[in-house]
């Protein structure tokens, strides 16, 4: 006899690139609005790949850069506006002249909302589908994480 597929092993949609993606889609509407809850009002969607793990704190603009997979125009752009919106921070990297980007007092409470958010939607989701199943999910996505590109 035949064991019937599990919706995981059917040959169709959705297919695992959109189910992260809604998965991803749901974390960043409560980072949103936890960060808004908090009174940090003033971002915009496009902030979050600068701000996100691990949030900048001692690091060039080219390595931030690489790191978002963004031109070093764009991320300029986006980190002169959280500069100006009290974020961000450059300073001069000790005897070097080349100035590196921090964290804020004002940036470092946003990533300790983020972090608080995610603990909770982590919490919410181990909840809903088991502690078991849920530490391994995120072992199956850490060993993902690692695993180079095979191509």
């Amino acid at each position: 006899m035949v064991k019937p597929k599990r919706p995981s092993q059917a040959n169709g949609p959705p297919y695992v690139g959109a189910l992260l993606r809604l998965a991803l889609q749901r974390v960043r509407r409560q980072m949103d609005a936890d960060a808004r809850a908090a009174g940090f009002t003033d971002l915009q969607p496009a902030h979050a790949p600068i701000l996100s793990y691990p949030p900048p704190d001692g690091v060039r603009l080219s390595q931030l850069a690489r790191r978002v997979g963004m031109t070093p125009q764009a991320t300029n752009y986006l980190v002169s506006q959280l500069e100006e919106m009290g974020y961000l921070e450059r300073r001069a990297a000790g005897a070097t002249t080349r100035r590196l980007i921090f964290l804020t007092k004002r940036g470092h409470r946003l990533v300790e909302t983020f972090h608080a958010s995610l603990r909770a939607l982590e919490a919410t989701w181990a909840r809903e589908v088991g502690q078991e199943r849920f530490d391994t999910f995120m072992d199956v996505l850490r060993q993902l994480e690692v695993k180079p590109t095979a191509r």
